[in-house]
């Protein structure tokens, strides 16, 4: 038993040594194949890196090369670049040493030229010195042929220059005139003419008495009163004269101002109505009429104001324009001339393409002043620019109100229209009354105006003094000086005169050549 082991245990022994021992033999095959092959690599490896290291100097080379050739490719631009700046710079100097030999030729021509004008000069200084010398002797011959001094020809010379300089502009003035008139003067016809046809109006010469009628010859005793109590309570109260005369059922109001006239006619017409008169009764109901009357002039003015169109007037303004009512102006209604002025504003104002409703409000407003005139100091118009000015009115309606009569200059062209319309309603025949020696001595100084220049023969005034025609010798005065002589007769006049409205100045110059038959 122990054998077999040990035979089976030395059997597995050798059988071990020769497994390993075939084992050593194969993995050296192995190692030794893997040797040959890894030497096989490293040798692939080895050419595989000579070519590519070839391959690389050979690329590197090819951009050396490359490079190089770009250098010298720029080096040659660098260096023609440089070249044709050397070229330049050098044609550069050329240039500038022509242009320095150039200034130095001119420069020598100045010189010359300079010391040849300095030579001219000299000549014309002896020359001019010689012909001073021979004009003196010769206006010094002139003067002695002529015998008048140089002076004397000098002022005639001015004197007959200022002639011709005014006979040119007065044919100028007359071509301008001409012309003015062709464009203007149908249009301004034309709407005047429209604007008169188109208002109509009631006039009314005011006067300085009032009549009362009465219903009886009695009632006189009863306003006179016992002891004439009742006549002076009156009178007191009212501020009028009550004339009682032998005119039959009637007593005469008689007051310079209308208001107070108006209100003792309406109080003692109430009071002869209601038959009660004494001196308390009068107090009442003149204190009742004042009250009744303020209200009465109101409901006018607001009567005016609706009849125009014109709204949000003042209260106090419209108890202004009522009261113009009762004033008056040349026996001219100053109410109905203020209502007029407006319509024909407004009409023109149409006309022209303006603000109507602004023309008429200040047309009716402009103589507002004359309401107060005799209560406060200064011009009709200054007044009623300020009452314009106080009650809140445009400033446009102030301006036009203030500048009517011209004090200041109208500046504005609704002033210029109300300016016409108050002329045109002032002027319109039959408008004012006028005292008949203030008309005959107005038209005499219109007269003595026109004949007081010279070369003027016969002066008339005609049409009521709207027009003065001077008569003028032909011999004296040319057709120049006559359009001249009518723009100084006209401007002097209105310097010196008064007068409503406007005045034409006609110039008549006539030539008569006469012979006969023999």
């Amino acid at each position: 038993m122990v054998l077999e082991i040990a035979i089976f245990g030395f059997a597995c022994a050798s059988g071990l040594g020769a497994g390993l021992w075939l084992g050593r033999r194969a993995s050296q095959r192995q190692v030794e194949t893997a040797r040959r092959k890894a030497l096989q690599i490293l040798r692939d490896a080895e050419q595989q890196a000579e070519i590519k290291r070839k391959e690389a100097a050979l690329k590197a080379r090819e951009e050396v090369y490359r490079l190089k050739e770009e250098l010298t490719r720029e080096i040659e631009g660098k260096r023609s670049e440089l070249m044709q700046l050397e070229k330049r710079l050098q044609q550069r100097e050329l240039n500038l040493d022509k242009r320095s030999d150039f200034l130095d030729s001119k420069e020598a021509d100045l010189e010359r030229k300079e010391r040849e004008l300095k030579e001219r000069e000299e000549v014309v200084r002896q020359k001019e010195a010689e012909v001073s010398k021979l004009l003196e002797e010769e206006r010094r011959t002139l003067e002695q042929i002529s015998g008048i001094t140089a002076e004397d020809a000098k002022a005639l010379l001015l004197q007959k220059m200022e002639e011709e300089a005014r006979g040119e502009f007065a044919k100028r003035l007359k071509q301008m005139e001409e012309e003015l008139r062709e464009r203007a003067s149908k249009r301004a016809q034309e709407i005047l003419d429209l604007a008169v046809q188109r208002y109509a109006g009631d006039y009314v010469i005011e006067n300085t008495v009032s009549l009362v009628n009465l219903p009886n010859e009695e009632m006189k005793g009863r306003i006179i009163g016992r002891e004439g109590r009742n006549i002076r309570a009156f009178e007191a109260a009212t501020g009028v004269d009550l004339i009682i005369d032998d005119t039959p059922e009637a007593v005469i109001v008689s007051s310079f101002d209308p208001i107070r006239r108006e209100i003792a006619r309406l109080a003692l017409e109430k009071l002869v109505a209601d038959g009660r008169i004494h001196p308390a009764r009068i107090e009442e109901v003149v204190n009742q009429v004042n009250e009744e009357f303020e209200q009465y002039v109101k409901e006018v003015g607001s009567q005016a104001a609706f009849d125009l169109g014109i709204h949000d007037l003042h209260p106090e303004l419209l108890k202004l324009v009522g009261r113009l009512k009762y004033r008056t102006s040349y026996g001219q209604n100053m109410y109905q001339h203020s209502v007029e002025v407006a319509f024909l504003a407004g009409i023109m104002a149409a006309e022209l393409n303006l603000n109507v409703k602004l023309a008429k409000r200040a047309g009716l407003l402009h103589d507002i002043g004359k309401a107060v005139d005799h209560e406060v100091e200064g011009t009709h118009a200054s007044i009623g620019a300020e009452l314009a000015r106080k009650y809140g009115e445009p400033e446009e309606v102030i301006r036009a109100i203030a500048s009517h009569h011209d004090q200041p200059s109208p500046d504005n062209l609704l002033a210029v229209l109300i300016q016409a319309a108050d002329a045109l309603s002032s002027a319109r025949p039959g408008a004012r009354r006028e005292m008949y020696e203030s008309y005959i001595k107005r038209l005499q100084e219109l007269e003595e105006i026109a004949r007081s220049f010279p070369g003027v023969e016969k002066v008339y005034a005609i049409q009521a003094g709207r027009e003065v025609r001077v008569i003028v010798q032909s011999d004296k005065v040319s057709d120049e000086q006559a359009v001249l002589l009518s723009h100084e007769i006209a401007r002097k006049i209105e310097r010196e005169l008064r007068y409503p409205g406007q005045i034409k100045v006609t110039v008549i110059r006539e030539v008569r050549a006469v012979d006969y038959a023999k």
